[in-house]
């Protein structure tokens, strides 16, 4: 008897502690992954970069404006025949120039390849958008994941725990029977031994969901050592649609968009090394001021101040037919792009219908554990009734507890598995929900 009340304190209050942790609701944990989650911040970074790309100077639309200032000085020793005969000489004759003023170049015209170039900073802004999204729904998957893996657990605990207290109760009943001399001593260790592999189960069950929280709470970027408990049942959809997610999947799903939006940039390319084949037409203009002086020749100082323009032209005649290369190159691109989208929709598709099937048999599983759940635990009560009436071996109710063990383990496995195969389908389709 002092053996199990040691044993009976050692255990509650590991079984205490998972009960009086506040509990973490699935959606805050979802709120605090999106908000905290590393990966989400560093994709959402890029976004950040690729929407403040798309702007008219960056793609080549707006003229550009530059100031320039210089200034210069010399010392020289100079000697001047002029024509006349006379010889002028000056040793350090001192020599000074400035000039400042501001420059404008701007393209009005290459062929269309600015707007182009623009259309383009568009679409690679909508792929950062999608490669944010698919960073959403794979950690939104694995939050959702981790969390029902610790209700399931949790149940497995519960499980574990109650049959740690029926051998609790065979063991005392083992040991009044054997003080009053109607047990053997061989019950008595046998009752002890199956005791110390139930408290062993249960501690390493224990183990195993605080190893799980750990690192749910690094998938949450928050303190690791942080202690909750979550919901109690996982409620598993049982109303999904094939069709009405492969139409989703081809709406939504990211990695089929970013295909899509990598096609169009394709195309974007190729229209834009086409435009290299028109002319490039640029106007310039300039506003300078410039001063000099000297000691020496004839004119010592000058000054100087006036505005400059001009249009000019260029156009690609011959470039070794690089021209033609760079545009098959670029239909080649296209070609591989197009092929890319071909692949992942079949992808796509053939990932939702296995997902979709191992779905379907595993809610026929959760119905059919749930039913032998049921049988075991009903096979529980009428052992334990027996068994205290003495009218079953020890050996039998060791067994019925087992098959309860078993029993509620499958059932637990099974709703897991089946809530896994509803949030697959639903990142599949790029719809995942939270229930």
């Amino acid at each position: 008897m002092k053996r199990l009340i040691i044993i009976v304190c050692f255990i509650t209050p590991f079984y205490g502690l998972a009960q009086s942790e506040p509990e973490l609701r699935l959606d805050d944990a979802i709120a605090i992954a999106l908000e905290n989650n590393y990966d989400i911040r560093l994709v959402a970074k890029d976004v950040a970069i690729a929407t403040n790309n798309v702007h008219i100077g960056n793609a080549g639309m707006l003229p550009v404006v530059s100031g320039d200032v210089s200034a210069a000085a010399g010392i020289q020793n100079t000697t001047q025949t002029l024509l006349s005969g006379e010889t002028r000489a000056l040793r350090g004759a001192r020599n000074r120039s400035m000039a400042y003023g501001a420059n404008l170049d701007w393209t009005i015209f290459d062929g269309l390849q600015m707007f182009t170039r623009y259309e383009q900073l568009k679409e690679l802004k909508a792929l950062g958008e999608a490669n944010l999204k698919a960073a959403i729904l794979a950690t939104v998957y694995e939050v959702v994941s981790g969390y029902f893996d610790l209700v399931q657990q949790q149940q497995l605990i519960d499980a574990t725990q109650t049959a740690l207290e029926l051998s609790a109760f065979r063991y005392q009943t083992a040991e009044n029977r054997y003080q009053i001399g109607r047990a053997s001593k061989l019950e008595v260790l046998a009752a002890s031994v199956d005791l110390n592999t139930d408290t062993t189960n249960l501690l390493r069950q224990h183990d195993l969901y605080r190893r799980s929280q750990v690192r749910l709470n690094e998938l949450l970027a928050r303190d690791v050592n942080t202690d909750f408990g979550v919901v109690d049942t996982i409620v598993i959809a049982n109303d999904l649609h094939y069709e009405t997610l492969f139409q989703l999947a081809k709406q939504l799903n990211p990695t089929l968009q970013s295909a899509i939006v990598n096609h169009r940039v394709s195309q974007l390319e190729l229209k834009r090394i086409k435009g290299e084949r028109y002319p490039v037409v640029a106007i310039s203009s300039a506003y300078t001021r410039s001063q000099s002086s000297t000691q020496l020749g004839f004119s010592t100082r000058s000054r100087n101040n006036g505005f400059n323009y001009g249009i000019s032209a260029s156009m690609n005649i011959f470039n070794g037919f690089m021209q033609r290369r760079n545009e098959q190159n670029a239909e080649f691109a296209m070609e591989a792009a197009e092929i890319e989208v071909d692949k992942i929709n079949k992808n796509i598709e053939a990932q939702l219908l296995a997902a979709y099937q191992t779905y379907l048999m595993n809610l026929e599983l959760v119905r059919l554990e749930e039913r032998n759940r049921d049988i075991a635990n009903e096979n529980m009560d009428i052992t334990l009734e027996k068994f205290k009436l003495g009218s079953i071996a020890p050996l039998e109710f060791r067994e019925a507890q087992r098959n309860f063990v078993d029993a509620s383990t499958r059932y637990s496995t099974a709703q897991y598995q089946a809530k896994l195969a509803e949030i697959t389908l639903n990142q599949i389709a790029g719809a995942l929900k939270v229930e």
